[in-house]
């Protein structure tokens, strides 16, 4: 068998495992529109967090986030500058493009999702999954309603397969995004996010902690805090305990912000 017929092979075995059975990163994002709100949720193996829009149907009236898992000690502290951030926008503004470096990214992810479909009319899932290395391999997943949206294989931190991002890496893969349309953009946009911080669940904490003030990619990792950066939580394992994402966080949002009244 040539090197390329292995390759292939190799590939086609991939694409028949079940990823959900296998170790490694999980994430699930959920939205829950209603009547003048929408609640976007995420929970991944290093956080844990919420968000909930009031909105009159055009412009954000109201941000209440919730940070209740993160691995610095000052994330929750970007919940302010989120609600600066949207409060008072159109929701039809409210996107990537606003300060995202400055504000917790995940916070800020959320409240793009959550806005993006605060007119639907049903809730929305999203699970990832990454596995873990094997060797030099990872297997990346997205299903959207339990509905298979994408599934990447990655070798040596470049994309193998499927052939239409072949070549590119994690980071390469805007333009590529962008000529799609829809859930597929909206789930390539996500795995693409989710497969970086999956890297996160095999650092060390002194490579976590070297991280620290280099790339001001965060409201945690900016210069001027540097200093003041600790761990806070640590990660957990989803792909190796009972527990499911997402378990629970209702009860710690409504503790903080109430029901939703809506």
């Amino acid at each position: 068998m040539s090197p390329d017929q292995k390759a292939r092979s190799s590939m086609g075995e991939c694409q028949k495992q079940d990823i959900a059975a296998m170790p490694g990163y999980r994430r699930v994002l959920r939205v829950e529109p209603g009547y003048g709100t929408v609640m976007a949720m995420l929970e991944d193996d290093l956080h844990c967090m919420a968000v909930r829009l009031r909105h009159d149907g055009e412009r954000v009236v109201a941000v209440e986030p919730l940070t209740d898992r993160a691995p610095w000690n000052i994330c929750p502290n970007a919940q302010a500058v989120l609600v600066g951030t949207f409060t008072g926008v159109a929701l039809s503004e409210v996107t990537a493009r606003r300060d995202k470096k400055l504000n917790c990214t995940h916070l800020h992810d959320l409240a793009v999702l959550a806005a993006a479909h605060a007119q639907d009319s049903r809730p929305l899932e999203y699970r990832v999954y990454v596995s873990d290395p094997d060797g030099a391999k990872r297997i990346l997943e997205i299903r959207r309603n339990g509905r298979t949206l994408h599934r990447w294989v990655e070798r040596d931190g470049v994309l193998a397969s499927p052939g239409d991002v072949s070549g590119l890496t994690l980071v390469t893969l805007r333009d590529w995004i962008a000529s799609l349309e829809g859930e597929e953009q909206e789930a390539a946009r996500l795995l693409q996010w989710a497969s970086l911080v999956a890297h996160g669940r095999t650092m060390t904490r002194e490579q976590r902690r070297a991280a620290v003030g280099v790339l001001p990619s965060c409201y945690a990792f900016q210069p001027e805090r540097a200093g003041d950066v600790d761990f806070w939580r640590e990660p957990q394992d989803f792909s190796g305990d009972e527990r499911q994402p997402l378990q629970g966080i209702r009860d710690s949002f409504s503790a903080v912000h109430g029901q939703s009244g809506g």
